[in-house]
């Protein structure tokens, strides 16, 4: 059995944080009913690039799901939603606080007539305070919520993380929400409500930001590469490339030293971390008037070789081709449908010993394309 064999989820959301919430839940065994607009569907539909007329964007997030499209505002498909909502152990929706209580499917009015049911909300801001209502996307959170004042180079703009880190942070918070108010019910027999937003994600994954911050009275900068706390640990110039070289105490540093063949651990200027920290700029100079010499790939294996911590900077289509990645079964093709696309997305990066590796993932559904067996389910 798969842990969440036997949980069914409505999934009302689009575009990011709670389809990837879904997907997550989904590999752990769960039953995932995409609930989409009619003729429109998730807005990833119409995301590019696109193979043969199909979204790769969404095949990724959505590979597996059911589609059913439904108006929440026709009787017919509020009646068949009621259905549905009395089979679903959890509903996960992204609209604007107050949406779904207009509609009658709100957290309250769901919990009396349902009290098991797990009710999930993601927003850009949560469900409550002074700014709930706000429409939000993934940038707009990484800027409210400081991730873009502390990256890009410190003599440059404020710069967008280049994973969508505010949607995604966020749909994995709601996810371990969701599996927190699934084991809850075990104990109560009752469901609860899981409010996330994307804004306090943002805030809950700046351990570095925040205790800076507040030690000092002083908010951190962009630092490139850098970490603010730990040097050296950033990216060195190479004669063909960067190499990461990541020391994260003394005695590392001290093997660093050795491995370059340069006498710098017992320097007042950087025998400890935080000498380290004050006199960066001076360090990375004297550590890449060394690392210019060679190559990526020659100091790869010195500083493996001295047991440090290292990689290369990959581009993406480097990192597909990656023997780690591929041993850890973490790049996996999308069967597809008849006549479709050909597609590849990731793995289940949550590796448990019960459940059983897929070697692919199924086809993304058709828009409503799961109407009919959603419907024989219902009857059953």
């Amino acid at each position: 059995m798969a842990p969440l064999d036997g949980i069914t989820i409505l999934d009302l959301t689009h575009v990011l944080a709670g389809p990837f919430a879904s997907m997550t839940l989904q590999d752990l065994g769960a039953r995932v009913i995409k609930v989409e607009r009619p003729g429109v569907g998730d807005d990833t539909r119409a995301f590019p690039p696109f193979v043969d007329g199909e979204s790769a964007y969404f095949a990724t997030l959505n590979a597996g799901k059911q589609s059913i499209a439904l108006d929440l505002k026709a009787e017919a498909d509020r009646a068949i939603f009621e259905r549905l909502l009395s089979r679903a152990d959890v509903l996960i929706e992204n609209f604007r606080p107050g949406a779904m209580d207009r509609l009658g499917y709100g957290w309250a009015a769901l919990h009396a007539r349902l009290p098991r049911l797990v009710y999930a909300a993601v927003s850009g801001f949560g469900q409550t305070g002074p700014e709930a209502l706000k429409p939000a996307y993934d940038m707009v959170v990484q800027a409210r919520g400081g991730v873009m004042s502390i990256t890009g180079e410190s003599n440059g703009p404020p710069v967008r993380v280049g994973a969508s880190i505010g949607d995604i942070a966020a749909g994995m918070f709601l996810t371990q929400g969701i599996l927190a108010a699934l084991y809850q019910r075990e104990k109560t027999g009752e469901g609860a409500l899981v409010d996330v937003a994307m804004l306090d994600s943002q805030l809950a994954i700046q351990e570095h930001s925040v205790a800076i911050t507040t030690a000092t009275g002083t908010a951190p900068g962009r630092t490139g590469a850098r970490h603010p706390t730990i040097t050296p640990f950033a990216t060195y110039r190479a004669s063909d490339g960067f190499v990461v070289i990541a020391a994260g105490n003394d005695a590392m540093f001290a093997r660093l030293c050795d491995a370059l063949g340069l006498k710098l651990a017992d320097d007042p200027r950087f025998a400890t971390n935080a000498a380290r920290c004050q006199h960066h700029a001076l360090l990375k100079r004297l550590l890449e008037a060394v690392t210019l010499g060679e190559t990526v790939s020659h100091w790869i294996a010195v500083l493996e070789g001295a047991g440090l911590p290292t990689a290369r900077v990959q581009d993406m289509a480097e990192v597909l081709r990656d023997p780690q990645i591929l041993a850890r079964n973490m790049v996996l093709p999308i069967t597809p449908r008849p006549g479709g696309p050909a597609l590849t997305a990731t793995g289940n990066p949550i590796k448990i010993s019960s459940l059983k590796e897929a070697a692919a993932r199924p086809p993304a559904p058709a828009l409503d394309g799961d109407r009919q067996a959603i419907l024989d389910w219902l009857a059953g």
